[in-house]
């Protein structure tokens, strides 16, 4: 049975980078366009590129299909945890990851450890939002390659992520699908994510200076546009000033603050190891 295939209630998770707009377009090949049981969501944080929501938006308008674009929202009233946004209204200042962290006065960093962010800026809106429409069960594509083995393994391991009535499934890993194939395709394409795809790898994706990427990726960055490191200082800086100097105070304690590694960045030493990997996160690519 062809992996892209639809025959029941599925959401389709986009994160809007090169690997699962490639699924997506699969899916759409597939069955023709979107199904009528399906819906594609992508959830922003705010602290995506304007390239990556600028991508979002044109694969929506060149495919005819439609995306829900959700973030992060806390209703005191009604206690729903999020909102529908468009390409025109979605945060560009990190406003659904700040009051994610300040957590209604009892801040908290997520960290490699707790990554609380992939699951309450990503996965939880995706979940509250079906739930909202009245799904009760339904299939999660997510945008997982075969060459990404301890990603698919995880996934296998825990298909349901411990929420009733959802399977996680890979299509991209199920077909053998590499990111050599992904680059290739998105080279033919009439249009791509104009962020630079560094050996299949787009190291301005996701979050900009997300504390799971390597360090000197982070340092590299930073040295390319310095302001990328002032909010997330802002972020340590707030929850020190509330919690006090401590593990919870910064985002990963095994490296220097982003206050810190914006100062290095004006130095040409090469304080950290390139070779040092990038740790695996859920928000896709």
């Amino acid at each position: 049975m062809d992996p892209f295939k639809i025959t029941e209630p599925t959401c389709i998770s986009f994160s809007g980078g090169r690997t699962s707009a490639y699924m997506l377009w699969r899916v759409l090949e597939a069955n023709n366009g979107l199904p009528d049981e399906a819906i594609v969501c992508f959830a922003n944080t705010g602290k995506e590129m304007l390239e990556t929501l600028d991508f979002v938006k044109e694969c929506s308008y060149r495919w005819n299909v439609p995306i829900v674009w959700l973030e992060y929202k806390y209703d005191e009233d009604s206690h729903k945890r999020f909102k529908v946004v468009t390409y025109e209204t979605a945060s560009r200042e990190g406003e659904p990851f700040a009051e994610m962290i300040a957590q209604n006065g009892k801040p908290y960093l997520p960290n490699p450890v707790k990554r609380i962010c992939t699951v309450r800026l990503k996965i939880d809106p995706f979940y509250r939002y079906l739930k909202s429409l009245g799904w009760q069960e339904w299939e999660n594509l997510v945008g997982i390659r075969s060459d990404e083995q301890r990603r698919v393994a995880k996934i296998r391991a825990n298909p349901s992520d411990g929420r009733t009535g959802i399977n996680r499934r890979m299509p991209l890993a199920e077909a053998g699908i590499t990111k050599a194939i992904v680059g290739n395709f998105w080279k033919n394409h009439p249009f791509d994510l104009r962020l630079p795809n560094l050996n299949g790898v787009t190291m301005h994706g996701n979050c900009d200076l997300c504390f799971l990427k390597n360090a000197s990726q982070i340092l590299s960055l930073i040295r390319e546009k310095p302001e990328r490191a002032i909010w997330w200082a802002k972020q340590e800086q707030s929850v020190a000033s509330i919690t006090g100097f401590g593990p919870n105070s910064v985002f990963r304690k095994d490296r220097p603050s982003y206050s810190q590694m914006l100062k290095f960045s004006q130095s040409q030493d090469d304080m950290f190891d390139p070779n040092e990997e990038s740790i695996d996160c859920f928000c896709g690519d």
